[in-house]
């Protein structure tokens, strides 16, 4: 199963919409789809390691503007849309306390959830609802999305062939990886 669906993502990565799936991807899951767009991204930077920069590229530009969509939510839409999400990411109950001082260290939060695998969809939404500065978020969004993608999209394109092998040839451990990295994500979003 795992193969057949990393086979279909390298085919897709070739699809002549490749970039726009990839765009409506980021741009989702900025604001509320659980699945970082990595997974479309770097089978297509592996199968078109030439485009790995405009593939980046995508990625952060849609990733920045579905993060100003989460933005939004949080600042109009925060009880009907913006506190289900949270409540998905176990993080209602602790928005309270977090929010008072959030704006005091909101470009850090927006920075290191834009890296790593922290739900940066959270942070989209606390963002907006707690009135964070709108410049100081797109500054910082830009800076985190496009510090994550351009450094996948570089690694993978100065080293693509041997971690194509490698992905190929290691396919369980990768996904488990990911798994891994992603339930990581979702716990450290219940820790905090």
């Amino acid at each position: 199963m795992i193969r057949a669906l990393y086979d279909w993502t390298i085919s897709l990565a070739e699809h002549p919409r490749a970039l726009w799936a990839l765009a409506f991807v980021a741009f989702v899951e900025s604001s509320v789809f659980p699945i970082p767009p990595d997974i479309l991204m770097i089978p297509m930077i592996v199968a078109r390691p030439n485009r790995a920069f405009l593939i980046a590229g995508v990625a952060m530009v849609a990733s920045v503007l579905g993060g100003m969509l989460g933005y939004f939510i949080g600042w109009g839409l925060f009880e009907s849309v913006g506190k289900p999400v949270l409540e998905f990411y176990g993080m209602s109950g602790k928005f309270d306390t977090f929010s008072t001082q959030y704006n005091s260290y909101g470009a850090w939060a927006v920075l290191i959830a834009g890296v790593t695998p922290f739900p940066y969809k959270v942070i989209t939404i606390l963002s907006g609802s707690t009135g964070l500065s709108l410049p100081v978020f797109i500054v910082s969004s830009i800076i985190a999305r496009g510090f994550r993608f351009f450094v996948v999209a570089a690694l993978l394109w100065k080293f693509g062939a041997p971690i194509r092998d490698f992905i190929e040839h290691r396919l369980g451990l990768m996904f488990t990886l990911f798994m891994v990295i992603l339930i990581g994500g979702f716990a450290a979003v219940k820790l905090l």
